[in-house]
C-alpha cells in the first residue's frame, strides 16, 4: 500500500512539474496586452524621470544641518510632483485591452497611495528638522516593490518608482 502511495505521488509530482514547464502560460500575471499603451507610457515615465534628474542635489546631509533637511524635502516634493503629472498623463492614454483596463488603473491607485508616502515624509523633515528614514505602505512587500514588479513585467524600466528617493 505504502509503496501505491508513494508511486501516485511521484506521479502527481511529476505531472505537475510536466504541466509547469511545457504547458502552463509563461506570461506574466501583470503583461498587458496593449503594447501601443506600453509604449507611450514609457516614454511619458522617460520625460518624468529627466525632470527629476534634473532636480538632483548631491550635497551631503550631514554638512549643512536644518537648513539642507528643508532643501531635501522641497526635491522631494518637486520629485514627486512630476510623477503625479506623470501618473496624470498615464491615466490620460486610451487602453484597448481589458486585461489593462483591469489592473492598470490598480497600478496607478497604489503608485497614488507612493507619492502620498512621500509626501507625508517631507511633512515629517520639515516638522522635525531631521534626516528621518523614509517609509512607506507595505502589504506584504513595499508598495515600490509591486509598482516596480509591474513595469519590469511590462517593460517599462522608466515607470518603476524612483530608487532614490530625492528624485
Amino acid at each position: 500500500m505504502g509503496r501505491i502511495l508513494a508511486l501516485i505521488g511521484f506521479a502527481a509530482f511529476a505531472s505537475f512539474w510536466i504541466w509547469a514547464l511545457f504547458f502552463a502560460s509563461k506570461e506574466g500575471v501583470n503583461r498587458i496586452e496593449d503594447r501601443a499603451w506600453v509604449e507611450q507610457a514609457q516614454a511619458i515615465c522617460e520625460q518624468a524621470a529627466d525632470e527629476r534628474t534634473a532636480l538632483a542635489n548631491y550635497t551631503r546631509l550631514d554638512e549643512g544641518g536644518a537648513e539642507l533637511i528643508l532643501q531635501r524635502a522641497d526635491i522631494v516634493d518637486e520629485a514627486t510632483e512630476s510623477l503625479a503629472r506623470m501618473l496624470n498623463s498615464l491615466e490620460a492614454l486610451p487602453l484597448t485591452g481589458e486585461k489593462g483596463r483591469a489592473i492598470i488603473p490598480m497600478w496607478i491607485d497604489e503608485y497614488r497611495t507612493y507619492l502620498g508616502d512621500r509626501r507625508n515624509y517631507t511633512e515629517q523633515l520639515r516638522a522635525s528638522g531631521e534626516n528621518l528614514p523614509f517609509y512607506e505602505t507595505a502589504n506584504k512587500i513595499p508598495i515600490s516593490e509591486r509598482l516596480a514588479t509591474f513595469a519590469a513585467d511590462n517593460e517599462m524600466p522608466a515607470c518603476k518608482p524612483p530608487l532614490d528617493l530625492d528624485i
